[in-house]
């Protein structure tokens, strides 16, 4: 799988829901449409609540639970999947180390529109 992303968020896909909205790409890697390559990525990581698939040289796939134990309102726990792309998906190498890199870097953006009953759009 190779992947060509441009644009200042190209480092990443991340998709999660909210408490009343669902599921949804809240940044795209860079790509028009980010749906193939996150199906790609995803593909052979099932329903797994926390994941870590490296899919390529520069392509791997990562997925935690909210860690601040938020739920949406139907009760469900709320989990991030993140496609990480170019040398983002060569540099982490596990589980752990993906969930402290990368929800360091979206905690403030997340905390800011869980909650929110419209969906927030889509950022690169």
């Amino acid at each position: 799988m190779s992947v060509r992303s441009t644009g200042e968020n190209a480092r990443f896909i991340w998709a999660t829901r909210g408490r009343t909205w669902g599921f949804r790409f809240l940044r795209k890697g860079g790509l028009e449409d980010p749906l193939g390559v996150y199906e790609g990525a995803f593909s052979n990581v099932g329903d797994q609540p926390e994941a870590w698939h490296r899919v390529a040289d520069n392509v791997a796939a990562l997925r935690f639970p909210d860690p601040d134990g938020r739920r949406d309102s139907a009760g469900r726990v709320i989990p991030h999947d993140f496609v990480l792309l170019g040398r983002l998906a060569d540099e982490i190498n596990s589980l752990d180390e993906g969930r402290q890199r990368l929800w360091h870097e979206v905690a403030d953006d997340f905390e800011s529109i869980w909650d929110k009953t419209e969906p927030p759009s889509t950022r690169g």
